[in-house]
């Protein structure tokens, strides 16, 4: 298990700037900023919640934390895979609520500057994926950029932290 001072090194937030969690879902490549990730974790129990979305797996309790689940490719709308020993969450906080993202598998921390981060296509004058933030060129390889605080509306993001 990593947690934040591992992936970091103890580097300052300046340091962080550039570099990103990349990880695999549905053999698609794809990047979070480093200092959204609190720590990734191996697959586990995943205790299921009534009412909660189809994509919201359940909860896990994390040395004491409650952590709601999400299955990034059911919420990408991809179809659903069975949990293999490469399959991690990635354990985050947004708006002060961890919420832990399930992935195929994590590759790497790297750095990706700006120079090689393209805007998002558009894909019509009514449709505005929100989540994707730009499209990186990293070595042979195309990241989607996505920022997980926009994956989840406000709505959602209630529902799924709202467990008291």
């Amino acid at each position: 298990m990593q947690d934040r001072k591992e992936l970091f090194n103890d580097l300052d937030e300046d340091t962080l700037k550039d570099k990103y969690l990349t990880f695999y879902t549905d053999k698609q490549l794809f990047g979070i900023l480093i200092s959204e990730v609190v720590q990734i974790v191996g697959i586990q129990e995943i205790t299921s919640v009534p009412e909660f979305p189809s994509y919201a797996k359940g909860v896990i309790n994390l040395r004491g934390i409650i952590i709601p689940i999400i299955d990034v490719r059911l919420r990408l709308k991809k179809e659903e895979m069975e949990y293999n020993e490469r399959t991690c969450i990635i354990v985050t906080n947004i708006n002060g609520s961890h919420i832990g993202f399930i992935v195929d598998s994590v590759n790497e921390v790297t750095n990706i500057y700006n120079d090689n981060i393209s805007n998002p296509p558009q894909m019509g004058t009514d449709y505005v994926n929100t989540y994707i933030t730009g499209i990186a060129k990293l070595n042979n390889d195309i990241v989607l950029l996505i920022d997980l605080k926009k994956i989840l509306s406000d709505n959602e993001l209630q529902i799924i932290t709202n467990l008291n």
